[in-house]
């Protein structure tokens, strides 16, 4: 369900883009500091936007590094820091109950992946999550009714969208100052929305084939995964109605140098 959110590379600078990677690289990293090197497959897009978005409006102190993917020029990396911290915490709890809801989603044998998965990142959930307790608690909330909305085949895409949106607005109880924080909340709750209803319209074809329950195919009555002119424009405007709350959210708060970023 992640890897959606990641800027536009032909409207980026060369200092803009090393700015970003400094944060995406940084997430990396970061991710092996605390976690081990296992951990660093769970990286994504998603997440290093959510360490932008918990960094304020200065960058990350940087070191170049190579890396696997980076093996001679290296890339520029965002050291230590505590949104990097937060992002990769986040990352681990988030992966971890998505691995899990795989487990109770699927037969034994085609789960065996979850279940793999799952086994390789226990021990680093356990650390994230007595880290993280609220937030923990706060995905485990929402999953379960996910997973209620789930088993009524609920016909709802509201309800359901809106259970994965409070999920990630969640993170915003990192933030101390209480207007920064609710206007982070408003950005990841719409965004989170946002995330949730485009995953739904990328799996149409395959949960058409599976019977898996997907609510925006309930919502708009699409059996055998294919759009119609007509939903695919209601489906559309409610897409645009998140995009323009989250704008609506980043023109109260000033972002400084990853301002650029933001907005690609």
């Amino acid at each position: 369900m992640f890897g959606y959110v990641r800027p536009a590379a032909d409207r980026l600078t060369q200092e803009q883009t090393d700015l970003f990677r400094s944060a995406y690289c940084g997430l990396c990293r970061t991710l092996g500091r605390r976690y081990g090197l296992p951990a660093r497959m769970i990286l994504n897009y998603d997440l290093a936007f959510l360490a932008i978005l918990l960094a304020g409006g200065s960058g990350f102190s940087c070191a170049r590094h190579r890396c696997p993917v980076h093996p001679i020029r290296g890339c520029p990396c965002g050291e230590e820091n505590p949104a990097l911290d937060a992002a990769a915490d986040l990352s681990v709890i988030l992966t971890w109950w998505q691995l899990r809801d795989g487990v109770e989603d699927h037969a034994w044998v085609s789960g065996l992946k979850y279940r793999a998965g799952a086994r390789l990142l226990e021990s680093a959930y356990k650390r994230a999550a007595a880290l993280r307790p609220e937030f923990d608690q706060a995905v485990r909330c929402q999953l379960q009714l996910l997973s209620a909305l789930e088993q009524a085949k609920d016909p709802s895409m509201d309800r359901a969208a809106d259970s994965f949106a409070v999920l990630l607005s969640s993170a915003a109880e990192e933030l101390t100052d209480p207007v920064r924080k609710r206007i982070m909340e408003q950005l990841l709750y719409h965004l989170g929305r946002w995330i949730y209803l485009i995953d739904g319209a990328d799996d149409l074809k395959k949960d058409a084939e599976s019977g898996n329950y997907n609510p925006v195919a309930l919502r708009y009555g699409l059996t055998d995964g294919t759009w119609t002119p007509e939903s695919r424009r209601d489906f559309a405007t409610t897409l645009d109605h998140s995009i323009h709350q989250m704008a609506a959210a980043f023109e109260l708060w000033d972002f400084g140098v990853w301002t650029p970023v933001l907005q690609s």
